[in-house]
């Protein structure tokens, strides 16, 4: 089993107050098991985090979380919603800040 993080994705633009938490949450656990949105087996869903309209999803296998990187667009629709929205979806890093410094230290 890899490792969490590197089946873990980070969602941005999830649209915050329009629904219960729990329904947001439902709709996008049902967004990333479909196989159209490159998606499949959710392990776990974090929903809402500390940042407002952002989620992690922590798929059960690796490939499917790289899968779900590789789509060009994640459209959030539901019926529920009065209409689509654009998802962010970027990988998971256990450890942002030291990943920022990394970058501003060590030269591309």
């Amino acid at each position: 089993q890899a490792a969490k993080s590197a089946r873990t994705v980070v969602i941005a633009g999830v649209p915050d107050g329009l629904l219960h938490d729990d329904v947001m949450s439902d709709i996008l656990m049902i967004h990333f098991q479909k196989s159209k949105n490159n998606g499949g087996d959710v392990e776990e869903l974090i929903y809402p985090t500390m940042r407002k309209g952002v989620a992690y999803v922590t798929f059960e296998d690796q490939e499917v979380a790289e899968s779900v990187l590789k789509k060009d667009e994640h459209q959030l629709k539901d019926k529920r919603l009065s209409r689509h929205y654009l998802l962010k979806v970027t990988p998971y890093c256990e450890n942002v800040s030291s990943f920022i410094i990394h970058l501003l230290v060590l030269p591309l």
